[in-house]
């Protein structure tokens, strides 16, 4: 069941991306008689150096197995980011391969020191998470900054659920939807690696059923990993605020912690 699940996400997922490129991000000619939005199967197994045949039962979800230099090989050609190749290595093999090395946003001794000093502060937002994106404990900041999440029903207190359909959200994150596509971006990478995991699904259904938003944007197959990231928020007093997210993960534990640095607020000026 879960393998078969992978196998048409991971399908989606190469149709998905093989239209959204174009004849010239590779060099090839647009013809007049184009119907097909992207490329078509056969000039992405080309470009890869795979059999038209063997693509074409890749999309439709067969049980195949493709080898890590093949999948690098799509990789490539269809010009994933860094996170949508590891996700297409997820889908294919249940494995994340090992990262390409980036350059970091903030330099480690510099965002460690604001880690610290953020975990220090009653004024900023701390709330641990799980991989569903539920929200398992928070301090007072978190009710003063997002929402109180103690007043939710407890299969609600979820960040994702919470920004697809609280308008206060969309009050209080500046950039909404930048932002809540982040969130379900890093839930569908999450899915993926637990294909057996019943909740994913139940949440999926839920929020299809909740949100226009969710069931337009899930059907884009955006995805993207955890990394540190900006978030611009609201006060109460309609003062903007940039802070940076920091994700801690706890070893052997789907359980995270999320922080939250200001760089250009001092608590209490509000």
């Amino acid at each position: 069941m879960a393998a078969s699940r992978n196998r048409a996400a991971l399908a989606q997922f190469l149709r998905s991306r093989r239209e959204r490129i174009t004849p010239e991000h590779v060099g090839l000619p647009f013809g007049p008689r184009r119907r097909t939005p992207g490329l078509r199967r056969e000039e992405i197994a080309v470009l890869a150096g795979l059999s038209p045949t063997w693509y074409t039962y890749l999309e439709q979800g067969r049980d195949i197995r493709p080898s890590p230099e093949v999948l690098e090989s799509l990789a490539r050609v269809l010009k994933l980011t860094e996170d949508e190749r590891r996700y297409l290595h997820v889908l294919a093999t249940g494995q994340s391969p090992p990262p390409v090395p980036t350059a970091p946003v903030c330099p480690d001794e510099v965002l460690m020191g604001q880690v610290i000093a953020a975990m220090g502060s009653p004024e900023l937002p701390l709330y641990a998470g799980n991989v569903y994106a539920d929200v398992t404990a928070w301090n007072a900041a978190t009710v003063e900054w997002y929402t109180d999440f103690g007043a939710l029903p407890a299969d609600r207190r979820n960040v994702l659920w919470w920004m697809l359909t609280a308008p206060e959200a969309r009050e209080r994150i500046v950039d909404w939807e930048d932002d809540t596509r982040d969130v379900l971006a890093r839930f569908r990478v999450a899915a993926a690696a637990r294909p057996w995991d019943r909740r994913f699904d139940e949440l999926t259904s839920l929020l299809e059923a909740s949100s226009p938003e969710f069931r337009s944007w899930w059907s884009e197959h955006d995805v993207r990993e955890q990394h540190a990231r900006p978030r611009r928020m609201r006060r109460p007093s309609g003062e903007v605020v940039s802070m940076q997210l920091v994700v801690l993960r706890m070893a052997d534990s789907v359980n995270s912690v999320v922080l939250h640095l200001a760089e250009d607020w001092t608590p209490g000026g509000r």
